[in-house]
């Protein structure tokens, strides 16, 4: 992997090809469908539409100025809580660390904005996310069958103190 550097998702067609990248690679590594693919797609309408710069925001992992990754940081469900959204990193930009340095930057703005905790929802398969996430402290809190996007898929939901130091 070239020159990687992550910028935040303010240029025309980013908001875009986030929506276009997670339903092509998720319908292409899990089969999910347009169910998944609508919800990607309201997530990022809603953040378009109504988000705070000073509280939410969206990045863009760009490997030699080609679109290679995402994530977003929104408000949660109260005002001291971060919500992790959306990160995604194309097949070729995977395996370097930067689904990590995303994370780390998604964290890194939490804190800065005073979120006192992070919240995110992921599912079972996404075993190098999972990974990311355990890494840097994140702690399941809950888990619940779904069929949502196929058959036999996990809900899990996983938190992070943002206050402890880390």
């Amino acid at each position: 992997m070239s020159a990687a550097v992550i910028r935040p998702a303010d240029r025309p067609g980013d908001l875009g090809w986030v929506v276009q990248a997670h339903g092509e690679l998720y319908a292409a590594e899990y089969g999910w469908g347009v169910a998944f693919e609508a919800l990607v797609a309201r997530v990022v309408a809603d953040y378009a539409e109504q988000h705070d710069p000073i509280r939410e925001t969206a990045w863009i992992a760009e490997v030699d100025g080609e679109r290679a990754g995402c994530i977003f940081c929104v408000q949660g469900p109260d005002e001291s809580t971060a919500k992790l959204r959306l990160l995604l990193l194309t097949p070729a930009a995977r395996g370097h660390g930067l689904g990590s340095r995303l994370v780390d930057t998604c964290l890194a703005f939490a804190r800065k904005a005073g979120y006192q905790r992070m919240v995110l929802w992921t599912n079972d398969p996404l075993e190098a996310a999972r990974t990311i996430y355990l890494n840097r402290g994140f702690t399941l809190t809950g888990s619940e069958p779904h069929t949502l996007f196929g058959k036999g898929l996990l809900s899990q939901y996983y938190e992070l103190n943002l206050t402890d130091g880390r």
